[in-house]
């Protein structure tokens, strides 16, 4: 790897793994520092908690078992490997479906997250806010403005306060979460007549979606999403004049 290539997902791996030389591993450290997205990248081979054993264990299940031994019956025992799980897995995925599990470990966690479960988290989150965690807070647009620029950083969206300017709410915040290694941002407001009310964003690649309608614990959800992003705006204002909202943003940040 030369100082400007950027770092293939087997060089995370063994990135993650420590089988680095010192050079290559300052390499790494270099390119992640200057981008947000590598380092994403990076922070999801290190997830621990996607379902790899379930769908290895399927793997497993569909591995040509007698083949693989009776390869292995023919080595000289010196030459044998051990026979244990992490070295059977490995092969068996390799011989099997290796790329297609992988795809679609990674497409089903994308969907699970990007359809239901980051807006349930959300959800759970919001519904915590009251009125007086939010009225304290400083309307400081140059603090605002860096604020939103960290979200530029993790997210690649072009955020300014007055795109984020609604006709009763007054802007309060914006900030970054996380689920998993998987940045979700948050922009909030404070409504005179219905409370908190916060647009949330994470990325998706399912595609566009046109608004629709739920409620989680007590509060009325808008959702929709473009080639990039996911989107839901979330508080007490009615169904119908929060949709209103959304339309509103997504006409600005689509300008």
């Amino acid at each position: 790897m030369n100082d400007h290539a950027i770092p293939s997902d087997e060089q995370l791996v063994a990135y993650l793994d420590d089988q680095l030389d010192t050079e290559q591993r300052s390499r790494i450290d270099a390119a992640i520092a200057e981008d947000s997205l590598l380092n994403l990248r990076l922070q999801w081979l290190a997830r621990s908690s996607l379902p790899f054993k379930d769908a290895y264990d399927e793997v497993g299940r569909q591995a040509p078992t007698e083949r693989l031994q009776s390869m292995l019956d023919t080595l000289p025992s010196p030459e044998r490997p051990a026979m244990n799980r992490r070295w059977f897995l490995a092969a068996a995925a390799a011989l099997v479906v290796s790329s297609v599990v992988a795809d679609r470990l990674f497409l089903g966690w994308q969907q699970h997250l990007q359809k239901n479960n980051w807006r349930a988290l959300v959800a759970d989150y919001m519904a915590l806010y009251v009125a007086q965690t939010l009225d304290h807070l400083p309307s400081d647009e140059a603090a605002q403005r860096a604020q939103l620029r960290t979200i530029d950083a993790r997210l690649g969206l072009n955020l300014v306060p007055a795109k984020l300017t609604l006709p009763r709410p007054q802007f309060k915040r914006a900030q970054i979460l996380e689920y998993d290694g998987v940045p979700i941002a948050q922009m909030i407001w404070l409504d005179p007549a219905h409370g908190p009310l916060a647009l949330c964003i994470t990325r998706a690649n399912s595609g566009r979606r046109q608004f629709a309608h739920e409620r989680r614990r007590g509060l009325n959800v808008v959702y929709w999403a473009d080639l990039e992003h996911a989107w839901m705006l979330i508080g007490h204002n009615p169904a119908a004049e929060l949709e209103d909202m959304a339309r509103l943003l997504r006409s600005r940040f689509s300008a």
